[in-house]
């Protein structure tokens, strides 16, 4: 049983520990709202970093398939099949000479080498 004291003393001490008894709690509440946040944040920190890696993978694999589709050898097959191209040979060349006219403008004319491969 307590004493009431004088001068009110019994019930400041009261009050005093019902705001203390609140602070206690408004710090734990707080405390595990942060330590809640904290573990929100880790988690998604952790699966940031396992899709940085899986990018990082399906780059990687990207780089490589685009090493793969453009090898000479591959782009020249394509050339040839679907595009319907050839290579360059002296007997299907046309050569083209550049001579200014006198007036200023600049004449191409084409001209088909000989049989030998040579300019005339």
């Amino acid at each position: 049983m307590s004493v009431p004291r004088a001068s009110g003393g019994y019930i400041i001490m009261t009050r005093l520990n019902l705001v203390l008894l609140l602070a206690v709690l408004a710090s734990a509440l707080y405390l595990v709202s942060v330590q809640y946040e904290s573990r929100r944040l880790f988690a998604e920190i952790d699966r940031s970093l396992l899709e940085a890696r899986k990018l990082e993978a399906e780059r990687e694999r990207l780089e490589l398939e685009k090493r793969e589709q453009a090898t000479p050898r591959r782009v020249e097959k394509l050339a040839r099949e679907k595009l319907h191209m050839r290579t360059a040979t002296p007997a299907i060349t046309h050569y083209v000479n550049y001579t200014p006219s006198q007036s200023g403008e600049a004449v191409a004319r084409s001209v088909r080498p000989a049989a030998g491969g040579r300019v005339e």
